[in-house]
């Protein structure tokens, strides 16, 4: 089966990270379901094969449907939650169950995660990115040529040089990298004070480095941890809070200020 992505307008987001443990696939959770509040219709792909989380994170507990079970390529159809349409090696191996697999694999894996997935055509798909520079990454910019990518990092300087080896791989196999998002930037008290536990700064020198927007700050809150897993996350459980308004306001330059310029050729006529 062909890849639905090559052809069609669906803009393609990975959400990369080049660490673990700095929020990544809770960005791509909240972000996903900022967008689809906004009226535009998201797919997910959980890429993160050993990491699987956001079957969890999005509250889905049914595996996809199966069309045509019987046949050679049976056609899966995507659970979905809160607007979002996820497909996750989640959905096919136990919470406990490790994911041993060689590059060849992992490469086919995501290969049907594409193709024998009814996608349909939505406005957005995104993609929750492993940790690191290795085989998925390269089979995501074979497979979907178009991505851009955005990195997520935290304020600290350990984080963010590891953050900028991901965006500089993104470069090299030709995938646009599009901004920046700081998670963990501050804690709030009860005071109303923000205190950057992790320092400051990473995100902001991450873009700068890297020439592109720096496209949000999300403040570190226990309601994201908790919704993440409860399956209701924050920008669900309260679309108030502060972090809530701010992935608004990420999913808002993305699909707005950062979308794809229309080309005219006035050459081009239809009479």
């Amino acid at each position: 089966m062909a890849n639905p992505f090559t052809d069609n307008n669906t803009r393609v987001l990975a959400i990369a990270s080049g660490k673990g443990g700095v929020g990544k696939s809770s960005v791509t959770t909240n972000l996903a379901i900022s967008l689809a509040l906004r009226g535009a219709t998201v797919a997910a792909i959980d890429a993160d094969v050993w990491g699987f989380s956001m079957p969890r994170m999005l509250g889905i507990t049914e595996p996809p449907t199966v069309h045509d079970p019987d046949s050679e390529r049976p056609t899966m159809f995507p659970p979905s939650a809160h607007g979002v349409s996820l497909i996750s090696m989640g959905f096919f191996a136990r919470d406990d169950q490790p994911v041993v697999w060689r590059g060849p694999m992992l490469h086919k894996a995501l290969e049907q995660f594409l193709t024998d997935v009814e996608w349909g055509t939505p406005d957005f798909l995104l993609v929750d990115m492993p940790p690191g520079t290795g085989d998925v990454s390269l089979s995501v910019a074979q497979f979907l040529p178009r991505a851009e990518v955005v990195v997520v990092t935290t304020p600290q300087l350990a984080a963010q040089k590891v953050a900028q080896r991901a965006a500089f791989m993104a470069k090299k196999v030709n995938l646009a990298v599009v901004g920046v998002v700081e998670n963990m930037s501050w804690f709030r008290g009860d005071d109303n004070k923000a205190y950057e536990l992790f320092g400051s700064g990473g995100g902001q020198e991450l873009a700068n480095e890297l020439e592109v927007p720096l496209l949000g700050q999300v403040p570190l809150v226990p309601e994201l941890c908790e919704g993440g897993d409860s399956g209701r996350p924050i920008v669900v459980a309260d679309p108030n809070a502060e972090a809530s308004k701010i992935f608004a306001e990420i999913a808002e330059k993305l699909a707005v200020e950062l979308a794809p310029k229309r080309i005219y050729r006035p050459a081009l006529r239809i009479t």
